[in-house]
């Protein structure tokens, strides 16, 4: 880090002019970028993958993705039946402005489902092509303005509904764009800063995160080219990258200011800070690289390409906080931190006062720590996978009042998610017969049909439509799919079954029976990596655990608040999500853990710098607490601030995900690391800081005994400055 330091300090010009060159560089790229980012969701291997490949392949349409609804209601005093051939003419026009989908409804079937119970409702399923692109649009878009007009000649009630309609959020004008969004969270973020500097320092660390962020979409560009990228990427990017480059930043800058107030001139002042801090920034970008890297262990693409472009972002922070920051500290450092309202030279009275409380107290703060997180826990073992039920993605508009009124009529809630079972062989007529018959007769079917014609059947292959009785949404309603593949299994030419049940079990299979070995790859690599950092083996043991702990209570959280429904309607007015959507455990995992680790790692490498000077634990506990406990809680509240923006995107998903990620930062910035990990550490007195020869060998470190301990007299530890070669 030493010498680091100095090849910036005595290239800074070098250095910055060649940081300033990629900035257009990486503005460009960041424009490029999106339109190199790839739209994979596969699941390889997996049997509804499987299925849906063979039917895009054939059809070029339905899949996992939902169909869209159109509704028509007949005037009050008529049946569908005796308005038929007017809604057929309807909906004909409709089938011929959507060259590529695929069409059924009653007067195709004639099955009772597609009618409400008092026979004025009808409507059909629009299985939409292939989704290549979010530029895409939905049958929905080229059938409203149809169904609108219609409704003006023929005086019928036409309207749309469907899974995705609902899932697009509100259509209100007034809701915040993604613009906006970031603008608050930058304005958040930059409040904080100048809170905690007081200076124009405020502005340093916004410079750096912008840098590493232009720089990473350079080499995600780059990366493009040589293997697929999920364009979910550039998500992680603009907000792991700010978070990361924030936080890093402020430590090594306090640090910096730190040295200077304590008699330091600015060359020795950035050289220390770098070689305490900038190691910290170090440790903490290798636990952030290995939560997201961890992710290749599971056989998704998806998630593994989100592994490959988010390792990046930890990696191109710290390189450019090692290189251009300490040679912006080295130049315009000292003008910049003006005017100089705070100082560095004592450390925080209150975070000392409160490390003091923690250490006199430290059996109650344990438990008091534990027993809360205890509570958040416990609801993480109803935890139900899946997407949210239609519920809770609307409360109102168009699209939601539409779906209320089938509801009402009797019509199953599981025409938001049909199955389709292929069927491949010579006599369709035969099979599919056989299929429907099989499938009807299920536990949880409400009704199954097999349309004959050139839309359902083509190259040898046929589709049976199956509509559940319930949303197979979530990994308690989507075993209906087990069952009605169990019941297929005497039925010749049947290959599979596709639909939005079958994804949510490939994804459960797929990813969370691999979960596992990938949490064990992030705990095992992230305890060499610490013992290393910490010279201790208990320490990261310590640090691992309670990081599994506080995202388990993060997860409990959410599902008491979004999956339960206890305090989504009143804070965002939206009903119990019923489940979590499948894949943001496994990415608020990924955010959660590496990101909490870097509290961790700030806090206890401070401590073990302190203990060293001391030999006293509680002293390097409150004296570690009162150096860092502001700039941690200062960048977590950075990062609550930015997710807390977010909230207001209209889609539901969004919301549970930045909910998620701003209560586990939230808790573990206060619950954990301000409060358990103190207690803790101080609990375990000595034994925090063995690490035997056998361990230390292999690591190249020091060993240490678990020495006694040389109290002092003094409730907290006087400063005491590091010498220059220190």
């Amino acid at each position: 880090m030493a010498r680091l330091a100095e090849f910036a300090l005595r290239h800074r010009l070098l250095v910055v002019l060649f940081w300033v060159l990629m900035v257009p560089v990486g503005g460009f790229a960041a424009g490029k970028t999106a339109d190199r980012l790839t739209l994979d969701f596969s699941l390889p291997g997996q049997p509804g993958y499987q299925t849906e490949k063979q039917i895009l392949a054939t059809f070029g349409n339905g899949g996992s993705n939902p169909p869209t609804i159109a509704v028509v209601t007949v005037p009050e005093g008529t049946t569908v039946g005796q308005q038929l051939p007017r809604i057929t003419a309807v909906f004909d026009e409709v089938e011929a402005a959507l060259p590529g989908t695929r069409f059924v409804d009653y007067a195709e079937t004639k099955n009772p489902v597609f009618l409400t119970d008092d026979k004025r409702t009808t409507y059909a399923l629009v299985y939409p092509t292939e989704f290549k692109s979010f530029t895409d649009v939905g049958p929905d878009v080229a059938m409203k303005p149809i169904l609108e007009k219609a409704s003006r000649s023929t005086g019928l009630d036409f309207a749309v509904t469907g899974y995705n309609l609902l899932a697009q959020g509100t259509d209100d004008p007034g809701a915040p764009s993604l613009l906006a969004e970031t603008l608050v969270g930058a304005l958040g973020a930059l409040a904080v800063l100048v809170f905690l500097f007081a200076s124009f320092l405020a502005l340093v660390p916004l410079v750096i995160a912008a840098v590493s962020i232009l720089t990473t979409f350079t080499i995600v560009l780059l990366g493009t080219y040589v293997f697929d990228i999920s364009f979910v990427v550039q998500f992680l990017i603009a907000l792991v990258g700010l978070g990361v480059a924030v936080d890093y930043s402020l430590l090594v800058v306090n640090r910096w200011r730190e040295e200077r107030a304590h008699g330091r001139d600015n060359h020795d002042a950035v050289v220390v800070a770098m070689n305490y801090a900038g190691h910290a920034v170090v440790a903490s970008a290798g636990t952030v690289a290995i939560s997201l890297c961890a992710l290749l262990v599971i056989p998704v693409p998806l998630l593994r390409s989100m592994g490959i472009g988010g390792m990046l972002i930890p990696l191109v922070s710290t390189l450019v906080i090692l290189t251009l920051l300490p040679a912006l500290l080295g130049s315009i450092g000292p003008k910049v931190d003006w005017p100089r309202i705070r100082h560095e030279g004592r450390p925080s009275r209150a975070w000392s006062a409160w490390g003091r409380l923690v250490v006199r107290w430290r059996w109650v703060a344990a438990g008091v720590a534990l027993a809360i997180l205890a509570a958040l826990i416990i609801p993480i073992f109803g935890i139900k996978i899946g997407q949210a039920q239609t519920d809770s993605l609307s409360s109102g508009g168009p699209a939601y009042e539409t779906l209320q009124r089938l509801r009402e009529g009797g019509v199953p809630s599981g025409v938001v998610s049909p199955m389709e079972v292929l069927v491949k062989g010579s006599d369709l007529e035969a099979a599919t017969g056989a299929a429907v018959d099989a499938a009807t007769k299920v536990d949880g079917v409400a009704a199954a049909f097999a349309p004959d014609n050139a839309q359902w059947r083509k190259d040898g292959y046929a589709l049976v439509g199956v509509i559940p009785t319930e949303e197979t949404v979530d990994s308690t309603k989507a075993h209906v799919v087990t069952r009605v593949k169990d019941a297929l299994l005497g039925v010749p030419g049947v290959v599979g079954i596709a639909g939005v049940g079958a994804t949510v079990l490939d994804y459960i299979n797929a990813v969370y029976k691999k979960f596992p070995y990938s949490l064990g790859l992030i705990a095992l690599v992230t305890f060499v990596l610490l013992v290393r950092t910490f010279r201790s083996i208990l320490l990261p043991v310590k640090a691992v655990l309670l990081n599994i702990v506080s995202v388990s209570a993060t997860f409990g959280a959410t599902v008491l608040f979004w999956q339960e429904g206890h305090g989504s309607e009143q804070v965002f007015g939206i009903a119990p999500t019923g489940a979590v959507t499948f894949w943001l455990p496994v990415l608020i995992f990924a955010f959660l853990f590496g990101l909490s680790m870097d509290y961790e790692v700030f806090i206890l490498a401070r401590m073990r710098e302190e203990y060293d000077k001391t030999g006293d634990t509680d002293a390097a506990v409150v004296a570690g607490l009162a150096r860092t406990g502001r700039l941690v809680t200062g960048a977590a509240l950075i990062l609550f601030m930015a997710f807390l923006a977010l909230t207001s995107s209209p889609g539901t998903d969004i919301k549970v995900f930045a909910t998620a990620l701003g209560i586990g930062i939230l808790l573990d910035a206060t619950v954990v690391r301000a409060l358990l990990v103190p207690a803790l550490v101080s609990l375990f007195g000595r034994w925090n800081w063995w690490l035997p020869a056998w361990a230390a060998r292999p690591l190249r470190v020091q060993p240490h005994a678990a020495l006694p301990e040389q109290r002092r007299p003094e409730s907290a530890p006087q400063h005491s400055p590091a010498r220059a070669g220190d």
